[in-house]
């Protein structure tokens, strides 16, 4: 049995209920909204022949870089390889597979390979722009989007995500007012995209804009917080702003809310509660038991060693608690990776590991070798994952270490790169006094 989605493409194995049911899962998966997981499953268990619904579930399980996800997607490829499949959804077997198996970068060639051949599969499109984030593939991010868009129009159903992705593109590669039109755009399309609402709050964080960024994210914080695992990222953002206008009690109060309030064990989650306390620590701000409560929640996974980009905020959790066993499994795990075949041996190898270890040297105090470690990583640290703004904590540290080393020359240097980049930015001039005079060009 064979229906097709509201774009035309084929659903090989879909009953009307269940084709009914994936549009559903696929919607709450665009805006991440709902449970689009329990939307999948009861899907599968309409039509268990249903192709694409095993491949969403696949995916949903393995974009979230939690280490038990791998089993599960295993197994959904192993049962739809023995469905009756059309030659994209055997291409999209071949892609999760690949994600399987960690192999990002054949992962991404195939899903950019079947968007070529099918610009409205709006699943390979979304997943492949996932794919570009994770691997840091910022040429990509705006790419893949922008070679689908002659086929797309407004009218068509799911546009919204479309220019929603390609205004994250256009922020990561620097073409801020565009990005900023067609997040914009696309939230007045669906008012609940998350990621459109992510994209814009991106592009505000980038151009130096707190004031205005609080602005954004608090006109409808309904919309991207209400019954959306995205929220934690984006609460996250909005503590960023606060923090740069040094609102410190907001910042705080975010994190015990919104933010970690609830101990969220999702690694997508724990990653900006380590991001946000590691960035006051840089500061000085007492955090009293924070850090214990977030390396509580990266302890299970220690271990997993399956992402570059996890193990860092996990070092900067178990740096932050002082948990030294912790942070050697950490450690260890970054010692199999790269003897591992996936490309998670590059990113630990290339950027995850010096960073780590970059991480924990500086909570043991050695700030000489924390600049060491960081200065021949950080103009290729997007190889392992993450955007500018989560990237930009790389540079935070390396600056914050050179200041406390007594490198002021260096740290000078790093700070005029800020302000250059954000003339009006409180927290870039603060650390220039601390630095000592910086000579600042004056900004039209």
């Amino acid at each position: 049995m064979t229906r097709n989605d509201a774009l035309g493409l084929p659903m090989s194995g879909a009953d009307a209920t269940a084709a009914d049911l994936y549009r559903q899962g696929l919607h709450e998966f665009q805006c991440y909204r709902g449970d689009p997981v329990a939307t999948t499953e009861q899907t599968v268990r309409r039509s268990q022949e249903f192709v694409m619904a095993h491949v969403l579930h696949a995916y949903l399980h393995l974009l979230g870089t939690e280490p038990d996800g791998f089993a599960v997607a295993r197994a959904d490829l192993e049962i739809a390889k023995t469905l009756p499949s059309t030659t994209r959804e055997r291409a999209h077997l071949t892609a999760v597979q690949h994600l399987s198996d960690s192999e990002w970068q054949a992962a991404s060639r195939i899903l950019e390979d079947i968007a070529i051949d099918h610009p409205r599969d709006i699943l390979a499109l979304q997943v492949g722009h996932l794919v570009d984030f994770y691997t840091g593939s910022t040429r990509l991010l705006r790419d893949r989007i922008a070679r689908a868009l002659p086929a797309w129009s407004a009218e068509m159903p799911g546009y919204h995500v479309i220019a929603g992705m390609h205004a994250f593109g256009l922020e990561e590669n620097g073409l801020y007012a565009r990005a900023e039109a067609a997040g914009r755009r696309a939230v007045e399309l669906e008012r609940q995209d998350a990621w459109a609402w992510h994209a814009v709050a991106h592009v505000m964080e980038m151009q130096g804009r707190p004031t205005e960024g609080i602005d954004w994210l608090r006109s409808d914080s309904d919309a991207w917080s209400v019954d959306n695992f995205f929220a934690v990222h984006l609460w996250w953002h909005l503590a960023l702003y606060h923090l740069e206008l040094s609102e410190m009690d907001e910042v705080l109060r975010l994190f015990d809310g919104p933010i970690y309030g609830p101990r969220s064990r999702v690694v997508l989650d724990m990653i900006d509660a380590s991001a946000l306390l590691w960035r006051l620590t840089l500061r000085g701000i007492p955090l009293g038991a924070r850090w214990q409560a977030v390396a509580d929640g990266w302890e299970p996974v220690a271990d997993a060693g399956n992402y570059a980009f996890n193990d860092a905020h996990a070092m900067m959790a178990f740096t932050g608690a002082q948990r030294r066993e912790a942070a050697k499994r950490v450690f260890a795990a970054q010692e199999r990776a790269v003897q591992d075949a996936g490309d998670n041996r590059l990113f630990v190898g290339e950027v995850g590991s010096p960073v780590t270890r970059a991480i924990h040297a500086f909570g043991e105090g050695d700030y000489a070798e924390t600049v060491r470690l960081l200065r021949p990583v950080r103009d290729r640290a997007n190889r392992f994952g993450g955007s500018h703004a989560q990237r930009d904590l790389i540079d935070l540290t390396l600056i914050e270490a050179a200041l406390r080393d007594g490198q002021l020359a260096l740290a000078r240097a790093l700070i005029a790169e800020r302000i250059d980049l954000k003339p009006d930015s409180a927290s870039a001039h603060a650390l220039a006094a601390r630095a000592g005079d910086v000579p600042l060009r004056q900004v039209a």
